[in-house]
């Protein structure tokens, strides 16, 4: 733990508006409607990082099936709370967590912090050319 935080995983913990507010100026999700933004949560495994007082100030999720593949989404520590190992407990929390337990695959994509999650057992994919994906960058302009 770090001292004067807690975590949660219970969805109504969370604070959708903050999250969209957040992920809604990423460069991986730049104006996901609100709507959107509360369906993945809504479907998706979610963590949560708050003040003592209750106040959150981290947020991840899961996309998984909690049996054979999960896929980290989402992940951001508020500005103001940076640089006090919430990541890291955000991210042990995670791993730790019963329904992740077994999986056989779990990804993310990231462009700027590999050295957080390969601290966790991520590395760069082993085989590439096996995988592929749809990829709509734009797809929240047209909504």
């Amino acid at each position: 733990m770090v001292s004067g935080y807690r975590t949660s995983s219970d969805i109504k913990d969370m604070d959708l508006s903050l999250i969209h507010e957040f992920i809604s100026n990423t460069y991986w999700a730049k104006g996901i409607p609100l709507t959107t933004m509360e369906k993945a949560i809504k479907n998706s495994l979610c963590f949560g990082v708050f003040t003592e007082c209750g106040t959150q100030v981290g947020f991840a999720r899961m996309v998984t099936d909690s049996a054979t593949f999960a896929y980290l989404a989402d992940v951001f520590v508020s500005s103001e709370h940076r640089g006090k190992g919430l990541s890291k407990l955000l991210m042990q929390v995670i791993i730790e967590h019963p329904d992740l337990q077994g999986i056989r695959r779990m990804m993310l994509a990231t462009s700027d912090a590999h050295g957080l999650y390969e601290q966790f057992g991520f590395k760069a994919l082993g085989s590439p050319d096996s995988f592929m994906e749809v990829h709509q960058p734009d797809v929240y302009k047209s909504v």
